[in-house]
């Protein structure tokens, strides 16, 4: 379905130009391409400095989308853990300075040499739990972002939309769900659990899956190159009552080597022809 007319508003994840841009470079390069959103990762924001970030953001015009990334809470020790927690919280802080409307979680995955599964999860929800009352205080909502299985081992024990209900369920007021095309498409569940999201989706992220697919990491397609109907799943969003930005998240060593202006330029034809 091709209703360009009327695309939902872009946001740029700034992994996507990683290799040759700073922030500094993609706030500039979004003003110049007329996207009205950025998602900054917190190594690049650390780089410019927080302060100076947000009055550039602020002076450009743009909507800043996410902050990239909290999470990381499975530990191999207490030590560990509770540094994963206090970590979270200067990212909370970080995300309310941006004005971000969300910070977006990838919860981690197993400690090193660990293979207890259900030991790592109850580490998530307890470091959740454990931040909640600062982001509820500082009025920034966790998004749960479900990866992809593949991913469990080392990244992130949330491997589908229904775990990251359940959570939210669980946890009540302040927390949501990252919507990731990449990670969630393939699910059988997927448009029962896009309903069950309502009023509850922060964040919309987009790319595609390539056939074939080189690096399950690294690989990322510009939306249109494979073969996730994004279009689709942005109508689940919506039903849901979700109405805000498509934030394009491009994991890509292809993408990486290209001129980052006409990474720019590409990612804006194909939101307007995949949406």
């Amino acid at each position: 379905m091709n209703r360009a007319h009327n695309a939902p508003p872009l946001s740029l994840n700034t992994v996507t130009v990683k290799e040759r841009w700073g922030l500094a470079q993609c706030i500039e390069g979004c003003a110049r391409q007329g996207i009205p959103g950025i998602s900054p990762w917190r190594d690049v924001l650390h780089a410019m400095g927080v302060e100076a970030a947000a009055r550039h953001i602020r002076d450009a015009g743009l909507t800043v989308t996410g902050l990239c990334r909290g999470g990381m809470f499975p530990a191999a020790d207490a030590t560990g853990h509770a540094a994963a927690i206090e970590d979270n919280r200067r990212a909370i802080a970080e995300a309310a300075a941006l004005g971000a409307q969300c910070l977006v979680m990838v919860c981690g995955g197993l400690p090193p040499g660990s293979k207890d599964l259900p030991g790592a999860r109850a580490m998530v929800r307890d470091g959740l739990e454990a931040i909640l009352p600062e982001a509820r205080a500082a009025g920034v909502t966790l998004a749960l972002e479900p990866l992809h299985p593949m991913t469990c081992a080392d990244r992130s024990v949330l491997s589908t939309l229904g775990q990251a209900l359940d959570l939210c369920d669980a946890l009540g007021e302040g927390v949501g769900v990252a919507v990731d095309v990449y990670h969630v498409w393939w699910d059988p569940d997927l448009a029962a659990q896009m309903a069950r999201a309502k009023g509850r989706i922060a964040a919309f992220h987009a790319c595609d899956w390539l056939v074939p697919t080189t690096d399950l990491v690294f690989d990322r397609g510009m939306p249109g190159d494979g073969v996730i109907d994004i279009a689709a799943l942005r109508r689940m969003a919506e039903a849901a009552g979700y109405a805000g930005f498509t934030e394009v998240e491009l994991l890509s060593r292809r993408w990486w080597g290209e001129d980052p202006e006409e990474v720019l330029r590409i990612i804006r034809e194909r939101h307007a022809a995949t949406h």
